[in-house]
């Protein structure tokens, strides 16, 4: 597998080579036109230099004796063409016993008289039997009567060919020289324009042996490869939130079941050691069987609480809509006080109600979540002196239900962890009283499937605050 490197160096000297073919093939159609066109013009500068009526004089090449004049072209034959369209040899190359010179039609002739005297010179390129490519150049004889014919000199194109060929295998010389420069010109710059990519190719394979936590340099320049550290980054950051989601959820779900367990095994424990001793007699006994019913009675009553809170809890994980409505948080509050003052005993209670806080909301859940909170508030408040206090009121955003207790506060450290599943911050009183754990984590669920929040706040020895705020209309619920 080639690496990107060779790919790019061959495919730039490849792009170079074609260049410089369609340069050379460019410059060889050029240069045969200016080879040919140039020997055209040294022709026509020779024909007009001889005076016009002296072509007239010269002798036919087959009648011509030894005293007449030669009209000499190196390695040309010259014909002259009068205007009776007579074709006239005057001097063919070398000494052929047969004459061989190109006869054109009769309207090329014709053509060359009519061009003006300044024109550039006329050629034409044919192919000779026996003679093989001629370069044919026509130029026009004059004299001060008038025109009197047309020159016509021939010569082989080989010389010019060799002179095209040679530049031709010159050039591809250099061209060749231009391709191992280029070689060795782009092997550092292709290296060096590399190198962040090389890199990123480094900080992936240490990212691919584990370490999410590493992110790629993001060089500014080249823009591209800047562009994809940056959205590779991002890809990063995304992975290690998805893995430490994955890896909290896990640990969660692992205190989840060893807490259910937990909180189930002791009321099936105590059931069970009931069961045992009446077993070994006890039944026959009606002050000992009574005792062990009630207790199992009231083992049996927490054991289907616990297992109503958690079905609870797992049908708020998947619930997204609510039977919502717009309603008066306060009024609320006000239906719900005979059972608060109920559950509260001897504790008193003040209600803050003065002002209306009309909002969307599934009044059974969150009746059930102000349950919740005042029956926390009562398990932590002393049964005579305990003061508990419930105010709504309005918000910018909606409105707000605050529930605030007298009792024994709970520690700084315990706040975050409040409304997590099974947390308890006095496991021994929550045991007195029969809590799992359970009731501010359904709470918080309720609050936030409406797209609100709970917090707390509380001084240890002075009592707790618990507030909640609703909004003033739906958004998109989170459940956690």
């Amino acid at each position: 597998m080639r690496s990107l490197r060779s790919q790019l160096l061959a495919r730039l000297l490849l792009i170079l080579a074609c260049l410089f073919i369609v340069v050379g093939l460019i410059q060889f159609a050029f240069m045969e036109k200016f080879l040919y066109q140039n020997r055209a013009s040294a022709v026509q500068r020779q024909i007009q230099s001889v005076p016009g009526e002296m072509w007239e004089r010269f002798r036919p090449y087959m009648r011509r004796g030894p005293q007449d004049s030669i009209l000499f072209f190196p390695s040309a034959s010259v014909a002259f063409i009068n205007l009776e369209g007579e074709f006239n040899v005057l001097s063919p190359p070398g000494e052929a016993s047969t004459v061989t010179v190109p006869h054109l039609d009769q309207e090329r002739y014709e053509e060359a008289m009519r061009l003006p005297r300044q024109s550039k010179a006329t050629y034409r390129i044919v192919n000779e039997p026996g003679l093989g490519e001629q370069l044919v150049v026509l130029q026009a004889v004059r004299t001060i009567n008038g025109i009197k014919g047309v020159v016509q000199v021939n010569m082989s194109t080989k010389p010019l060919k060799t002179e095209l060929y040679r530049q031709l295998l010159l050039f591809a010389g250099l061209a060749l020289a231009a391709i191992v420069g280029g070689l060795l010109t782009f092997l550092p710059v292709i290296r060096r324009t590399l190198t962040p990519l090389s890199r990123m190719i480094d900080t992936v394979e240490r990212i691919d042996s584990g370490k999410l936590s590493e992110r790629l340099p993001e060089p500014g320049t080249p823009l591209e490869i800047d562009r994809l550290s940056h959205s590779f980054n991002r890809m990063l950051e995304r992975l290690e939130g998805s893995f430490q989601a994955e890896q909290e959820a896990k640990e969660q779900m692992r205190r989840f079941v060893a807490d259910a367990s937990h909180e189930l095994r002791t009321p099936l424990t105590s059931i069970h050691g009931f069961l045992e001793v009446l077993l070994r007699g006890a039944a026959t006994e009606p002050e000992q069987l009574n005792r062990a019913l009630n207790s199992m009675h009231g083992e049996s009553e927490r054991i289907i609480k616990l297992v109503n809170d958690l079905l609870q809890l797992a049908k708020l994980d998947r619930e997204s809509e609510l039977r919502a409505e717009p309603y008066d948080l306060a009024e609320l509050v006000r239906k719900t006080e005979p059972q608060l003052r109920i559950l509260a005993g001897q504790r008193g209670i003040e209600l803050d109600l003065a002002e209306p806080a009309v909002v969307p909301l599934d009044r059974d859940k969150v009746k059930q979540v102000l349950l919740n909170l005042f029956h926390n508030a009562v398990q932590h408040t002393d049964p005579q002196e305990g003061r508990i206090r419930i105010a709504v009121r309005g918000t910018d955003a909606g409105a707000a239900l605050e529930v605030e207790d007298n009792g024994c506060g709970i520690a700084e450290e315990h706040l975050p962890h409040l409304f997590e599943r099974f947390y308890r911050v006095d496991s021994s009183r929550t045991r007195k009283h029969g809590g799992a754990g359970l009731g501010l984590s359904i709470s918080r669920s309720i609050v936030e499937l409406h797209g609100g929040s709970v917090t707390a706040t509380s001084r240890p020895g002075e009592g707790s605050l618990l507030v909640v705020e609703f909004p003033s209309m739906l958004v998109e619920p989170k459940i956690t």
